[in-house]
């Protein structure tokens, strides 16, 4: 495509947007713990909710770059000097990837900042879509939103300064509900995908799950830290082994629509990891997390936890019974409450019109 990215932009401002996730089974995406535990085949599994985040690339001042974020402070810098330290650094960075110039992006977000919902990961895919499409028209098959998700995840890893996984990236390319097969081998690295249910089954799906935001911003980068610590000086492996163990129990049993037995393998992978970081949960996540288990159904902290959201899963009789009580802790803490969602079916979609609508530009490339 002829002209600047920002006489292209100037002409039609391009917008995408991708779902957040709730998930199972993470860290196991890090190659610090799937290639030594690579005899298990180490997975993960997670939901892509349509809490998404929506990306608009506008014109700026030539040889300007600035992003503007709820819950960040708005950032302007030169094209060729801006800093990847900064808190919305990862955006600066993907931005460089594509030498972009003389843009401006919006990110709007539907999940609370910092809710351990794999937010920033989302918006990362998104802008790295937004650009692909801008500069290239590049379709957003689900070969390209797996592409999209891989580049998204190297940009990121290469700018953390900590390892990173790749499960949140997937998630926000592909949506749906996913179980993901970490294969590492000596002639190079495996990816497997398992879809869990067909799209029509969402709707059913829905009714097993509640989600709460419990009011405290989340620091991943910690806990994740700590248990990569962990790992590699040779502590809690057993925890590990079990905890892949756990993870595809839960992918079974959800498989076969057994929600007794994945609360039950859910519970037990919590505990686990409570067993290694027990700050993972503060006082409002372990009572929430008390409540799931009387309630008969499972729970687990998003993400690696230290504050933001917690899930449930459960049979829908005991989902409806659990709401309330969690409403009531809920409601002691002014910022925390229940999430409304529903599971995403698109993944990365890009977006006409106004950006807030999230109406998309393609038709779903997976009916089923």
């Amino acid at each position: 495509m002829k002209g600047s990215l920002r006489e292209i932009l100037t002409a039609e401002p391009v917008a995408t947007s991708a779902p957040c996730r709730i998930d199972m089974g993470g860290t196991l995406d890090l190659a610090v713990f799937y290639n030594p535990l690579r005899h298990l085949v180490p997975c993960t599994f997670n939901l892509a909710i349509d809490l998404r985040t929506t990306v608009q690339l506008l014109p700026h001042r030539p040889g300007r770059v600035k992003i503007s974020s709820r819950g960040f402070q708005s950032a302007d810098f030169p094209s060729d000097a801006a800093p990847f330290d900064h808190p919305l650094g990862l955006m600066f960075a993907t931005a460089a990837f594509f030498k972009a110039d003389g843009v401006q992006v919006l990110i709007e977000s539907s999940s609370p900042p910092r809710s351990a919902l794999g937010g920033s990961s989302a918006a990362a895919v998104a802008l790295a879509g937004a650009f692909l499409i801008a500069m290239d028209r590049v379709a957003l098959t689900p070969a390209n939103r797996r592409r999209i998700a891989l580049l998204a995840h190297r940009i990121e890893e290469s700018v953390a300064g900590v390892p990173c996984g790749r499960q949140d990236q997937l998630a926000a390319a592909m949506g749906g509900a996913n179980a993901w097969f970490w294969r590492p081998g000596w002639r190079g690295f495996e990816l497997e995908r398992k879809p869990l249910f067909k799209k029509a089954y969402y709707p059913v799906l829905n009714r097993h799950l509640l989600l709460a935001y419990c009011g405290v911003p989340h620091e991943s980068s910690d806990v994740n830290g700590r248990w990569v610590r962990q790992f590699l000086s040779g502590g809690y492996r057993r925890h590990w082994s079990d905890i892949v163990q756990l993870t595809k129990q839960i992918i079974d049993a959800l498989t076969g629509c057994n929600y007794i037995e994945a609360a039950e393998a859910m519970n037990r992978e919590t505990a686990l990891r409570l067993e290694m970081t027990p700050d993972v949960l503060d006082d409002m996540g372990t009572r929430l997390a008390a409540a799931a288990v009387r309630c008969g159904c499972g729970a687990r902290f998003t993400g690696a936890g230290g504050g933001g959201c917690l899930w449930a899963l459960g049979r829908a009789e005991d989902i409806r019974r659990l709401g309330p009580v969690w409403q009531e802790v809920l409601s002691e803490r002014p910022e925390a409450r229940l999430l409304p969602f529903g599971i995403d079916r698109q993944g990365l979609a890009a977006v006409i019109g106004d950006p807030g609508t999230a109406r998309r530009r393609a038709q779903d490339p997976d009916p089923d």
